[in-house]
């Protein structure tokens, strides 16, 4: 343990394989040290040894299904859930919480603005690190915990691997291609890994809207039809170049650069099903549109490169040092054609808007064994980011059918800049008390200021054109303390405790009071806005978790979880006067208590391990039920940010022994329910449940066929929202899903 003690805490250190890689690469032929680099992996289990608690995916995992989306790999893993329609990506959430309380990182630092996880290929990544309980390296803006993805470094053989796959979905084709090269050349390694991705959609759905006066009475039921379609692109590519010196020292470069491209279009066919709009509640609404279309544009890129240098000192100390840059730019061109209840175009409006990020990273640790059986850490942590943003409108609505509606031009004209400096310091150390006891402490302390300013000018609509400035600064202190405890007596047993303090820190777009207009303002469409005043969620949390590992590789355990959060920020919902007419505006606002609690079962085991002569078939179930609830929202059914209540996979693998050919497939589930998100606020959403099968034929060792079918059940996806203020309403929206198929063949060179 004491060989490992300084890598089995600190989440982005330097691995046992690559410790034992660099000591044989001073002194030993090419060979040997890819030899020892395997021998090492093999023999270092760090979910099992590591006292705070990580769960490790593996490449083998991770490509398992095909998948062309990391979000469709994160679904099944233990307590992780994906929000939205089933197979098509979403937000990621642990412990059923998104919204910001799952940190999301890459490379053990904070995803860039505006970078999506969904860009990013599988095959590009050579782990997922599902983090539970709060660490003091990393930032502690997890309150629900972290998923950090580690992209590919590790060159083991000299290699070139080529994948080729097709996708199908709902009819429409996709293509793409993954490519990895890596090799040695004396002290020199590299690897080097690319891919391109291109296809085509084309989604409908329905919506159903009845609005009502304020004694309940329905007074006008809309359906409305909506079809999108459109294609997207998007390539990466992620070199990486390290060096041994003769002292020991190790010199790494690595880059990511992704582009993407999506052109989209959208129509909407409103029906009244019975009534029509009367004056009052036309007096309060902005246009309902009878039909529109939609038209959208947008490229991404983004260029994140670092640079890390590892420094051994005398007595087993070491120097880590990292320096990162990276710049993402969007730009996107958006079309809207109204038309009314005749048909004739009423609106033709153009939105055209950009943003570009900057930003600077720059962090060192300096760890050293001062005392037997200890391993201390200290080091800091900071970064500076500056973003651009703007955003013009033009409306036409010279059209002739305009004499009757008084419809008038609402141009914008909008300038935002942020700047945001995080720094963070932060001293850990990791204590084997015993051969079965050890503890983990650690304090971070992490500050954020955030200055933003900008304009917006409108001849349209009714507000404030005056330019705004905004200064917002906050810190936190974390403790975090985690002891794990391996049983007397046994060698398969034991439990762990963690209590940590984390938080999660508003963003800046949500600090902006700039107004996003809607084209149809109702309850369930409203303006939204930001919040110059909201402070940092802090919560106190409790992990406990016990432990019991199987034979093969296989274990079981079972854990729970304690979260106290103060500050919640809740999304509320207020009415303001746009001229002579009410409309709908939500904000985010700091808002009273939430308390977050559940248990987490999971089990995986060889069948092979467990009985003699059994097929070889390799079992895989997770089970998470969780409860959460919020002091400002009457209950019940107050569950904070639409917490999952239950979730559940089971997978199973069989690799049949007569023929080169493994089959597998797994099923999971996530609940729903209603859920109280004020006192006149709430929604529904049906249980979501999908299927994923697949098939790995193996030609040879380096020529694979891979074939997968996702979300096998298409169930549709159902949800609902009411309001029952003054003017009540409520809204159901129906998406239908597809049945997605995968071919991907794969060859190593």
């Amino acid at each position: 343990m004491a060989a490992f003690s300084q890598s089995s805490f600190a989440q982005t250190a330097t691995p046992p394989k690559a410790e034992l890689a660099e000591k044989t690469d001073a002194k030993a032929a090419e060979p040997k040290m890819q030899k020892v680099e395997v021998q090492g992996t093999r023999n270092y289990d760090e979910r099992r040894q590591d006292t705070a608690t990580k769960i490790v995916v593996t490449q083998e995992d991770i490509v398992r299904y095909g998948d062309t989306t990391v979000s469709e790999v994160l679904k099944r893993l233990p307590g992780v859930t994906i929000g939205g329609v089933q197979g098509r990506g979403g937000d990621i959430r642990m412990r059923g919480l998104g919204a910001g309380y799952t940190q999301v990182m890459l490379n053990g630092e904070p995803s860039p603005p505006g970078f999506s996880l969904d860009s990013l290929s599988p095959d590009l990544i050579e782990r997922i690190e599902v983090i539970r309980a709060a660490t003091a390296e990393l930032s502690t803006q997890s309150i629900a915990g972290t998923i950090n993805i580690v992209l590919k470094k590790s060159v083991q053989t000299a290699q070139k691997e080529l994948k080729l796959g097709m996708f199908e979905d709902g009819g429409k084709f996709g293509e793409n291609i993954n490519y990895q090269v890596s090799d040695k050349a004396g002290r020199m390694s590299y690897s080097i890994s690319g891919n391109l991705n291109h296809g085509k959609y084309e989604r409908p759905s329905y919506s159903d809207e009845v609005r009502m006066d304020a004694n309940g009475n329905s007074l006008v039921n809309t359906h409305t039809y909506n079809l999108g379609w459109g294609t997207f692109s998007n390539v990466g590519f992620s070199p990486r170049i390290n060096w041994n010196f003769e002292n020991g020292d190790t010199l790494t470069t690595q880059s990511f650069v992704n582009a993407s491209r999506f052109d989209g279009y959208s129509s909407n066919v409103r029906t009244p099903e019975f009534g029509a709009v009367p004056d009052d509640l036309k007096d309060r609404l902005r246009p309902i549109y009878a039909s529109d279309f939609q038209k959208i544009h947008s490229d991404f890129s983004m260029l994140r490169t670092n640079l890390n240098w590892i420094r051994k000192l005398a007595d087993s100390a070491k120097l880590d040092l990292k320096l990162g840059v990276n710049y993402n730019k969007r730009n996107s061109d958006v079309g809207f054609a109204g038309y009314n209840q005749n048909n004739a175009q009423i609106l033709d409006r153009q939105s055209i808007s950009g943003a570009t990020d900057k930003g600077l990273t720059m962090s060192g640790k300096y760890s050293a064994p001062f005392v037997q059986d200890h391993s201390f850490v200290f080091g800091w942590d900071g970064a500076y980011s500056k973003r651009s943003e703007t955003r013009t409108q033009k409306d036409n609505v010279s059209f002739a059918a305009n004499a009757l509606e008084g419809l008038k031009a609402k141009p914008l004209d909008e300038n935002f800049n942020a700047d945001v400096t995080r720094l963070a310091l932060f001293a850990q150390d990791e204590w084997n008390v015993t051969k079965q006891w050890s503890i983990y402490g650690g304090l971070r302390w992490e500050g954020i200021d955030t200055r933003s300013s900008g304009s917006f000018k409108s001849s349209g609509l009714n507000y404030d054109n005056t330019p705004y400035s905004i200064h917002n600064k906050s810190s936190v202190w974390s403790p975090i303390l985690q002891t794990l405890y391996k049983l007397p007596n046994s060698k398969n047993d034991q439990v762990r405790l963690g209590i940590t303090r984390t938080y999660k820190a508003p963003d800046a777009s949500r600090l902006i009071p700039r107004r996003f207009y809607s084209n149809d303002n109702s309850a369930s469409n409203p303006d939204t806005q930001g919040n110059p005043n909201l402070k940092p969620e802090l919560a106190w949390g409790l992990d406990v978790a016990y432990e019991h590992y199987l034979p093969g590789g296989g274990m079981l355990s079972a854990s729970v979880f304690l979260r106290k959060i103060e500050d919640i920020t809740r999304t509320i919902l207020v009415k303001e006067m746009d001229g002579t007419k009410e409309v709908f505006v939500s904000m985010p606002a700091n808002d009273g208590q939430a308390t977050t609690r559940g248990i987490e079962l999971e089990a995986k085991f060889p069948l092979r391990a467990m009985m003699e002569g059994a097929p070889a078939i390799d079992f895989r179930a997770n089970l998470s039920f969780n409860w959460s609830s919020l002091s400002s929202v009457p209950g019940p059914n107050n569950r904070l940010d639409s917490q999952t209540p239950i979730s559940a996979n089971l997978g199973i693998d069989y690799k049949m022994d007569k023929i080169p050919l493994t089959v597998g497939g797994n099923a999971s589930f996530q609940s729903g329910g209603p859920v109280n998100i004020s006192a006149v606020q709430s929604s529904y959403s049906v249980p979501k449940r999908v299927l994923d099968v697949y098939a790995l034929w193996k030609f040879d060792p380096k020529t694979n066929l891979r074939v997968s079918l996702g979300n096998l059940l298409h169930q549709d996806n159902i949800s609902a929202s009411s309001y029952t203020g003054t003017s009540g309403s409520v809204q159901t929206n129906i998406t239908p899903t597809t049945v997605t198929a995968r071919v991907m063949f794969e060859h190593k060179f």
